[in-house]
């Protein structure tokens, strides 16, 4: 799994599997979208007014929290 965060057009997209050949998009909303392979699986999801659904602050990072436990693990900017 990869997320990456780009400020100029303040977008995230989470990409969750190898690259497909052919994707399909699926507009869920205004500010999500999920990109699917041939086979259905979805290969990642892109996060429109990211800042917003993400809590950005200055510095991009994202928290996962599991079992009890937590880790800040920071954002990948793209330019």
């Amino acid at each position: 799994m990869q997320i990456t965060y780009d400020p100029t057009v303040n977008a995230a997209y989470i990409t969750l599997g190898k690259e497909p050949r052919g994707l399909k998009t699926v507009e869920v909303n205004h500010d999500l979208l999920i990109d699917f392979d041939s086979d259905g699986v979805i290969y990642g999801i892109e996060l429109l007014d990211a800042r917003r659904q993400l809590a950005i602050t200055s510095e991009p990072s994202l928290t996962i929290e599991a079992g009890g436990r937590s880790v800040t693990l920071p954002l990948a900017v793209t330019k």
